[in-house]
C-alpha cells in the first residue's frame, strides 16, 4: 500500500494574507493555491522548473487593477507576479516563485471586429487561431504565424513579440499591434497607442507613472539614437523586448508599444490588444522540395528566397523521420514520396501566394522552372500542394516539428535552450555548418529546422538533464552558441524571447543596458513584475541559465526506470498541444470543457511526475506496490482502506489532488494519438488508480462499471426489470445514488437468438480449420463487443447481412470480455487476466487466416493498445476490412439520389487510427457516394464516462460544443452516421435521435441492388 504523500512546499504567510486581501478588495476571478495547481504551473516548454506561490485567474481588467493595488500595499511589498499566456514558453519566461497571473481561463473574449477599418480588439487570453476563426467570415486574419497558434494567447504573443513562418512578408506581432490596454505596477490603467509630437508632449507633462514612463523612453530614444543604430541588428527578427530601435515609427510617431511588445510581463500586465488585420490570401500553394542532404537544402533556400516566394521553411532528416511516424503523416505522405535508391535528408517548403489562380500558376511556373535548370537542379524532386486542406496539413506537420523532437525513447531527449538563433540570411548556411560542428564536437544528437528566409534556426540538442555532465553542457553549449551567433552578426533570441537567457542581455547591449534598466525602473521601480528577466533596476541581478532549478533535478529523484514505466508522463516537454482551443478538435475534451490546466494531459503528466517524485523520496517503487496489491486482493485490505478513507489525517494526501485530475479524464486516448511526445494519460491513469484504490475505498459505481461486461448476459435475461430501473424516475434516482446516470435501455432483440435464426455460427478454431482454404478466404469473423451486442445489436446484424451480400460467410466471435472498463478504472490485475483469456481465443482464430473485424472503434482499438503485450493478431476496424474488399461492394445508381451522407467518427478512431476517415470515404466512394466527414470533437460520452453522475455536466457540455450543432442541422434527407456506440448512445440520450452505424447504411444501400460481380466473389 502506498503511503500518505505530502508536498514539500508551503505557501509563505505574506502570500496567504495577500490572497485574503485580494478577496476583500473585490477580486472576482479564481485564486488557486493548491499543491496540484502549483505543480502544473511550475513548468512550461523549457528545461526549468519553479513552483509558484499561487495562481490568479482574473475575470477582467478590474481584477488586474485590484491585483496591482494590493501588491502596492506595504504588507505585500515582497511579493512578485508574472503574467502567463499559453504556458508554452521555451525559456522560462512565465516561471516564477511568486504569483502567476493567467488571463487564458476567463479573459478570452473577442470584444470587437471592425471589418471596414480592419481592426480587432481582444482580451489578452484570446488564442490566435480562435481569433482567426472568428475573422474568417470577414475574409481577414491576424497575420503573425507561430507553431503554437492553436493555444498561444494574444497576450503571450505580445509579451514575446512572437512570429514564425512568413515573417519576411508579415513581420512580427509588434508590426500588427495598434494599441495595448495595460495595467502598470501601481494599478494605473493605460491605453498605449502611437502618439504624435503634440500628444507626446501632453502626456510627458503628467506627474504620474504614465508621464514618467513616456519621458524616460522618449529621452533615451533621442539621446541614444546613434548607439541604438549601432547595436541593434538589421535583421527581420530584430531584437525582442525593449525594442529601442522602433520607438519612433516611420511616420515620426512615438510608439510605446515597441517597448511593451516582447517585454515578457516585466513592465506591465496586458489586459487587451487592438490589432491590425489583413485580407486572407486568395490563393496559396506549397512547393515541397526533397534533398539528399540538409546543407544542400539550406543553400538552395537562398535561391528560393531570390525567386520571391512568400516563405521558405527547411526541415532536416531527423525531424522528417519523426514526422513520418506522426498522426499527420497519413494526410501528407503523397507530397513526400520515397525516391528510389536515394534517401531524403532535408526538405524545403516554399510558399507561394497570389490574388488569383492565374497569378498563382504563373508564380509556380517561375519557381519550378528555376528548380529544373542548371545549378539549381540539386534536389531529388518536388511536389506541389494546391488544395487548401493539403496546404494546411503540410503546415501542421511543420508546426508540430518542435514537439516531434521530443518523441524519442530513453532519457536523452532534445531540449530547448539555444533553439531560436537568428543571423543574416546570407550567413545562415555557413553559420549552420559551424553550429552543427559545435554540437557534433560535443557528441550531441539534434534535430534542425527553421525559417531560412528570415535566417532563423531552430535546434534542440538531446540531453539527459539528470546527468551532471549533461547539465554542464547547457552552459558550455550556450556560451559557445552566443559567441558563434555574435560572430555571424546575429542574436541568440531570434523568436522565442529571452526569459532565463536574459543573462546575456548586458553583454549584447553593452553601454545601452543601463538604458534598459532605466526603462524597467520607470515602469516597475520595485522590480515586482517578473523580476530577473530582460533587465532589472540597478544593483539587482538577472537570472542565470545554470542557477535556475532544472526539471532534471526532479527527474533525477524519480529515476530513469520509473520514468520509463509510466507512459511518458515524466517526459512531457510542455509543448502544450493538449491546450488546443478548437472545439472540433478531439484533443483533450476535459480541458476544453473546464479550461482548467490540471485537467489536461500536460497537467496530469505534471501531477503524475510530482506524485512519482514523492513516492521515490519515500523509497517506494510503484511497480512493486502494484504487484503486492494484486497478490493480496481487495477484500484482505478492505479494513485498512476503510480506515484510511475515514481518517482525517489523510485529507491533505497529495494523491487526492492527483485523483481529482484523473477523474475528469475521458480516457479517449486523443493524447496518446495527437501528443507529439505520445503522453498517454489513460495508460498512466490506470496505474495510478490501481495504487490509489489500494489505499482508499472505491466509489460504489466502480465495481458496477467494472463488472458490466460479465453481468450484461445476466441483465439481459431480466431485461424488463432492468429497463424499469433505468426508465423510471425512482430507478434513475437509485442509480444516481450509486453514481450512475443516463443508462441506456436494453432492446428486445437478442443478437445471439437472431444470429442463430440466421444460421450464423459462433466461431471456434476447430470449426474454422474444418473449412477449405477457399471457404476461409470467403469468411469473416465479427468480433462484437458486449456494448454493441447487447445495447445495439442491429449493428452486428447489419454487418452479417452486409457480409452475405458481399458473397462472404459471416461468423460471430464468442462472447468475451474486452476489459476496457476494467483498464480504465484501474482494475489492472483483473484486466490482465481477462485480456489473457480473450487474447488466447482471438489469436487462435486469427491463426486460421480468416479476417477478424470489430464493430466499435474504441473497443477494437483496445486490442491494439491495451492488448499490445498479449495479442499479435490485428482485429480490423470495419472500414479497414471494407477497403480490402471494395470489389465486393455495389450499389444501385439511385441509392444516394437526393441524399447526403455525413460521418461522425469516434474521437479515439480519429486520433489513434488516423487513416480511418479517409478509408470510410474510400468505401462510400466505391458505392458512388461522396461522404462528408463532420469536424467534431468528443461527444462527451466516451465509454462509461458520461454514464457517471459526477461527469454528466462535463459530458453534456462537450456534446453541446460540436456534436449538437451537427445533429440539429441534419435534415430528412441527411444520412448522419456515427461509428462509436457511446456516441450514438449520447445522441439518443440528449436529442432522442437514433444515428445509424455506417454498416447499417451500407447494408441498406446494398439491399437496393446487391448484384456483386461474380468474378469478384468467386
Amino acid at each position: 500500500m502506498i503511503p500518505r504523500l505530502r508536498p514539500n512546499g508551503s505557501i509563505p504567510l505574506p502570500a496567504v494574507g495577500f490572497f485574503q486581501r485580494l478577496i476583500e478588495a473585490g477580486f472576482d476571478g479564481d485564486i488557486e493555491t493548491g499543491a496540484a495547481s502549483r505543480a502544473v504551473f511550475s513548468t512550461d516548454n523549457s528545461i526549468y522548473q519553479i513552483e509558484p506561490t499561487g495562481i490568479l485567474f482574473p475575470k477582467g481588467i478590474e481584477d488586474l487593477q485590484i491585483t496591482a493595488a494590493v501588491l502596492s500595499e506595504p504588507a505585500f511589498r515582497g511579493i512578485t507576479v508574472a503574467p502567463r499566456g499559453g504556458g508554452t514558453g521555451t525559456n522560462g519566461q512565465s516561471l516564477t516563485s511568486g504569483i502567476v497571473v493567467d488571463c487564458s481561463r476567463h479573459m478570452n473574449s473577442i470584444l470587437e471586429i471592425d471589418p471596414i477599418r480592419r481592426i480587432a480588439r481582444v482580451q489578452a487570453g484570446v488564442v490566435k487561431d480562435q481569433l482567426n476563426q472568428a475573422l474568417k467570415p470577414y475574409g481577414l486574419f491576424f497575420a503573425p504565424e507561430l507553431s503554437t497558434s492553436n493555444r498561444a494567447t494574444i497576450g503571450g504573443m505580445v509579451s514575446t513579440d512572437a512570429c514564425g513562418q512568413g515573417s519576411c512578408l508579415y513581420g512580427k506581432t509588434s508590426n500588427h499591434v495598434l494599441g495595448l490596454r495595460i495595467v502598470l505596477a501601481d494599478g494605473t490603467e493605460w491605453w498605449s497607442r502611437p502618439l504624435d509630437a503634440e500628444a507626446l508632449t501632453e502626456i510627458a507633462a503628467r506627474q504620474d507613472r504614465v508621464g514618467e514612463i513616456h519621458r524616460t523612453v522618449d529621452r533615451i530614444a533621442r539621446e541614444k539614437r546613434d548607439r541604438i543604430t549601432d547595436i541593434f541588428p538589421k535583421l527581420n527578427r530584430y531584437m525582442t523586448g525593449y525594442d529601442l530601435a522602433h520607438i519612433r515609427r516611420d511616420d515620426g510617431c512615438f510608439d510605446l508599444n515597441a517597448i511593451l511588445c516582447g517585454s515578457e510581463g516585466t513592465l506591465a500586465m496586458i489586459a487587451e490588444a487592438e490589432l491590425n488585420l489583413l485580407p486572407i490570401p486568395a490563393h496559396a500553394a506549397l512547393i515541397n522540395i526533397r534533398y539528399g542532404d540538409f546543407n544542400t537544402a539550406l543553400e538552395d533556400a537562398r535561391t528560393l528566397v531570390a525567386l520571391k516566394v512568400t516563405s521558405v521553411e527547411t526541415v532536416d532528416e531527423k525531424v522528417l523521420g519523426l514526422a513520418r511516424g506522426d498522426i499527420v503523416w497519413t494526410g501528407i505522405a503523397r507530397f513526400f514520396p520515397d525516391d528510389a535508391g536515394r534517401t531524403t535528408n532535408g526538405i524545403n517548403i516554399a510558399e507561394v501566394l497570389a490574388d488569383d489562380e492565374a497569378e498563382l500558376e504563373r508564380k509556380l511556373a517561375e519557381v519550378t522552372a528555376a528548380l529544373a535548370t542548371g545549378a539549381n537542379a540539386r534536389h531529388l524532386g518536388y511536389t506541389i500542394a494546391r488544395d487548401h486542406a493539403d496546404v494546411e496539413a503540410i503546415w501542421s506537420m511543420r508546426k508540430r516539428a518542435v514537439g516531434l523532437l521530443g518523441n524519442v525513447d530513453g532519457p536523452v531527449r532534445p531540449v530547448a535552450f539555444v533553439e531560436d538563433t537568428a543571423v543574416p540570411p546570407e550567413n545562415l548556411a555557413a553559420y549552420i555548418r559551424e553550429f552543427r560542428a559545435l554540437l557534433d564536437g560535443a557528441g550531441l544528437s539534434y534535430g534542425m529546422f527553421g525559417h531560412v528566409d528570415a535566417g532563423v534556426l531552430h535546434v534542440r540538442p538531446a540531453l539527459d538533464l539528470t546527468r551532471n555532465d549533461h547539465v554542464r553542457l547547457v552552459r558550455e553549449v550556450s556560451d559557445a552558441v552566443v559567441a558563434l551567433t555574435r560572430r555571424y552578426g546575429g542574436v541568440l533570441w531570434g523568436e522565442h524571447g529571452k526569459g532565463v537567457r536574459s543573462e546575456y542581455v548586458p553583454d549584447f547591449f553593452g553601454d545601452l543596458y543601463p538604458s534598459l534598466q532605466e526603462i524597467k525602473r520607470a515602469f516597475d521601480p520595485e522590480n515586482r513584475l517578473n523580476p530577473g528577466k530582460i533587465a532589472t533596476p540597478s544593483g539587482q541581478a538577472l537570472l542565470k541559465i545554470d542557477e535556475v532549478p532544472l526539471r532534471g533535478n526532479i527527474d533525477r529523484i524519480i529515476g530513469n526506470e520509473i520514468r520509463s514505466a509510466f507512459d511518458n508522463a515524466a517526459y512531457c516537454n510542455g509543448n502544450g498541444a493538449c491546450f488546443d482551443f478548437d472545439e472540433t478538435s478531439p484533443m483533450c475534451p476535459s480541458y476544453k470543457a473546464t479550461r482548467d490546466r490540471r485537467f489536461s494531459p500536460k497537467g496530469r503528466a505534471a501531477l503524475m511526475r510530482e506524485w512519482l517524485r514523492l513516492l521515490a523520496e519515500k523509497g517506494i517503487d510503484p511497480r512493486q506496490e502494484a504487484k503486492r496489491l494484486r497478490r493480496s486482493g481487495p477484500l484482505a485490505s478492505f479494513a485498512r482502506r476503510a480506515f484510511n478513507s475515514l481518517n482525517p489525517q489523510n485529507r491533505d494526501d497529495f494523491s487526492h489532488e492527483v485523483r481529482v485530475s484523473m477523474d475528469t479524464c475521458l480516457a479517449c486516448k486523443a493524447c496518446a494519438g495527437q501528443c507529439p511526445v505520445k503522453v498517454s494519460v489513460p495508460a498512466f491513469r490506470s496505474k495510478f488508480l490501481e495504487l490509489y484504490y489500494g489505499r482508499y475505498l472505491r466509489p460504489l459505481k466502480d465495481p458496477l462499471v467494472a463488472a458490466i461486461e460479465t453481468t450484461l448476459p445476466l441483465v439481459h435475461r431480466i431485461r424488463p426489470a432492468y429497463n424499469l430501473v433505468v426508465g423510471t424516475r425512482a430507478g434513475r434516482m437509485m442509480m444516481r445514488v450509486a453514481g450512475l446516470t443516463s443508462l441506456p435501455r436494453l432492446p428486445a432483440i437478442s443478437l445471439a437468438k437472431e444470429a442463430a435464426r440466421l444460421g450464423v455460427p459462433l466461431a471456434t478454431r476447430r470449426q474454422i480449420e474444418a473449412l477449405s482454404p477457399r471457404e476461409r478466404e470467403r469468411s469473416v469473423i465479427f468480433v462484437a463487443d458486449a456494448f454493441t451486442a447487447y445495447f445495439d445489436p442491429e449493428v452486428a446484424l447489419a454487418a452479417i447481412g452486409l457480409a452475405r451480400k458481399m458473397g462472404l460467410s459471416p461468423f460471430l466471435a464468442a462472447s468475451h470480455v474486452n476489459g476496457k472498463a476494467l483498464h480504465v478504472h484501474g482494475y489492472l490485475g483483473r484486466f490482465e487476466a481477462a485480456a489473457g483469456r480473450t487474447a488466447h481465443y482471438l489469436q487462435r482464430l486469427d491463426d486460421t487466416g480468416v479476417a477478424l473485424v470489430g464493430l466499435d472503434p474504441s473497443m477494437t482499438l483496445a486490442f491494439r493498445s491495451e492488448y499490445k503485450e498479449v495479442l499479435k493478431a490485428t482485429i480490423l476496424l470495419p472500414q479497414e476490412w471494407l477497403v480490402a474488399n471494395l470489389g465486393r461492394l455495389a450499389a444501385s445508381p439511385s441509392a444516394a439520389k437526393g441524399k447526403s451522407f455525413r460521418l461522425m467518427a469516434h474521437c479515439t478512431e480519429r486520433t489513434n487510427a488516423p487513416a480511418s476517415v479517409a478509408q470510410w470515404k474510400q468505401v462510400f466512394a466505391s458505392l458512388g457516394i461522396d461522404l462528408q466527414a463532420a469536424q467534431t470533437g468528443c461527444c462527451g460520452m466516451a465509454g462509461t464516462f458520461g454514464h457517471e453522475a459526477r461527469n454528466r455536466q462535463i459530458s453534456e457540455r462537450l456534446y453541446a460544443m460540436s456534436w449538437k450543432p451537427e445533429v440539429d442541422a441534419a435534415g430528412d434527407t441527411d444520412n448522419l452516421m456515427a461509428t462509436g456506440y457511446s456516441c450514438r448512445s449520447q445522441v439518443k440520450e440528449i436529442d432522442n435521435k437514433r444515428l445509424p452505424h455506417p454498416f447499417q447504411v451500407i447494408d441498406k444501400i446494398m439491399s437496393e441492388k446487391a448484384d456483386v460481380p461474380q468474378s469478384d466473389v468467386a
